[in-house]
Formats: structure tokens, sequence, C-alpha cells
């Protein structure tokens, strides 16, 4: 070991050049990575996770566990490089949680979950979801939006229309989670009198409802070297609209949405308020970061959506 050292020493001792010259490139080396090491205040340490949710309205947690939580369970116990599966069962929700092994990429491990969840035999009109790749620590945008002018409805279909949608086309942007707010909804109050009146029931009205929501495609019609295409506007917009739809022939005359119910614009109940200020119901969003994203180059493309939410809502 000593001779080691001595021959160190005397090598550079005669090779002062070579020794000036690696030490410069070390210096060089060290600033530039230095420059380019990404700086997080929260870093992401965690294991790759895959996330299942699976809702399944009005039933109970043992119901949710038999019938969606086990068969899913039982799949993706056979996924390579897992460590550990968790699951969390509430009233009409299935939460599952996968881990792997340190060092599997987050796509391999989202691709294989998806193949395996496509192989599960869930209950009817039952759909799982695999939730976006937003790590533990990926909060990193809240926002909330105000107006003279809209309501709190308005501004919540603004939202999720049009600002949720533009923050999702941002680069390492995972998901934007909304909060507060009042979700548009067209309301039909049947007149059981009237149903009776007419012999219908209140299923006929609602699949009147669902087959008149539709555009349908036609034939073509030909003139001369033009080809136009025929096809049939379904889609209600409005109150009108709704009162329109037909329900019933009887002997040529039609029975419409109008003369059995009432119809007007409404909301879905109201499951969370927000917040903020003066303002007792507000309507806030909040937007995760892809996981294995830095910040430092997400957050600069997100202020821009400040002016151009503030000037579509007013």
């Amino acid at each position: 070991m000593n001779n080691l050292i001595k021959n160190i020493i005397g090598f550079s001792l005669k090779n002062k050049g070579i020794v000036f010259f690696i030490t410069l490139l070390v210096v060089v080396a060290g600033a530039v990575s230095f420059y380019n090491t990404p700086v997080e205040a929260y870093p992401d340490v965690t294991n790759t996770e895959v996330v299942i949710i699976t809702q399944w309205s009005g039933r109970s947690a043992e119901e949710i566990e038999r019938f969606i939580s086990i068969p899913i369970e039982t799949e993706m116990n056979s996924i390579s490089r897992r460590t550990a599966i968790r699951s969390v069962n509430l009233f009409g929700l299935s939460f599952i949680k996968i881990i792997f092994e340190d060092g599997v990429d987050n796509f391999n491990a989202r691709m294989e979950a998806s193949q395996k969840l496509a192989n599960v035999d869930l209950p009817e009109g039952v759909h799982a979801e695999i939730q976006p790749p937003a790590g533990p620590t990926g909060e990193i945008y809240r926002y909330t939006l105000s107006s003279k002018t809209k309501s709190v409805t308005e501004l919540k279909a603004f939202q999720d229309w049009v600002v949720q949608k533009n923050l999702k086309a941002v680069q390492g942007v995972a998901d934007v989670v909304s909060f507060g707010g009042k979700v548009k909804a067209f309301e039909v109050s049947v007149n059981p009198n009237l149903l009776t009146k007419y012999n219908l029931t209140a299923l006929d009205v609602y699949g009147a409802l669902q087959r008149a929501n539709v555009n349908v495609g036609g034939d073509i019609l030909r003139k001369g070297q033009q080809v136009f295409v025929v096809r049939g506007i379904g889609i209600v917009k409005n109150v009108p609209d709704i009162e329109k739809i037909i329900v019933k022939n009887i002997n040529g005359v039609p029975v419409r949405i109008s003369n059995i119910s009432t119809v007007q614009e409404s909301n879905l109940p109201q499951l969370g308020i927000v917040g903020r200020d003066d303002h007792d119901d507000a309507v806030e969003g909040i937007v995760l970061m892809r996981k294995g994203e830095n910040s430092g180059e997400v957050l600069p493309s997100l202020p821009q959506f400040h002016s151009f939410a503030a000037g579509r809502q007013n």
C-alpha cells in the first residue's frame, strides 16, 4: 500500500501537466453536472405503483370485495416483479394499489397491469380504471376560478370542458382534479297522473330520452358531381330540445316530454364544497405532475393559463 501511494506521488511530481489537465477536466465535469442536476423540493423516492379504481354505486363493502377486489387481486398476483398488492374496499368503491420492485419502469408496469385487467370478469356495467401515473408528492399547482358574471355551475362547466382539457395537454401533467362547484344537469319531473293517462311508465320516458339524445348517420344524396351526407341530429342542448322528444304515438298523435312532465335546468347533488376568502362556494383545480417528471420543467408552462382562463370566463 505504501509503495502504491509513493508511486502515485512520484508520478504526479514528474508529470505536473497531466495532473493539472486531469484536475481541470474533473472541475469542468463537476460544474456541468451541478448545473444540469434537477432540484426537487420534495423528491419522489417511492417505488413504481399502479393504482386501480373501480366504482359500483349502491353496493356494500363486502360486495365490492367479493365481486371486484378479489377477482382483480387474483389476476394481478401473476404480474411480474411486484412486491405487494394492497386493497381498500368502501361503500361503492374499490381501491387497489400494486407496488413493484426498485428499477421497474412505470410505463411497462402500467402496460402489464392494463393487459391483466382486461382478463378480469367484472359485473355488468362496472369498469375498472388505472389512475394517472402521479406520485405521492405530485401536487404542484392549485388554482380557483372566479367570475363577476358567471354562476358556480357555469364555472364548473368551464373548468371541466375548457381549463382541465388544456392543462392536461401540458407536457408532464398527469391529471387535473376538480373540487367544488355544481355539475349542470337537466331535470325531468314526470307527472304520475299523466303517465297513467297515456299508459306509460317512468322507464318509457327514460328510454325515450336515451334514444333521442344521439346523432345517427343516414345515406348519401347525390346532386350532380357532389355528394351530401344525410344524418339526423338528436343531441339535446337545452330545455326546449328535451321537451320536444316524443315518448309515444297514440293514434298518430305524438306524446311529447312536455305533455307529461316538467323540464328544468338543475345540477347534480353536490358532494363537496370549496371556500376561499369571501367565496363560500368556489371551483378549485389541483394539477398533478407525472411520476418521474421535474416540477421545475412543468411549472413554467402553467402560469399562462391564469390569463387564458380569466379572458375566457369574463
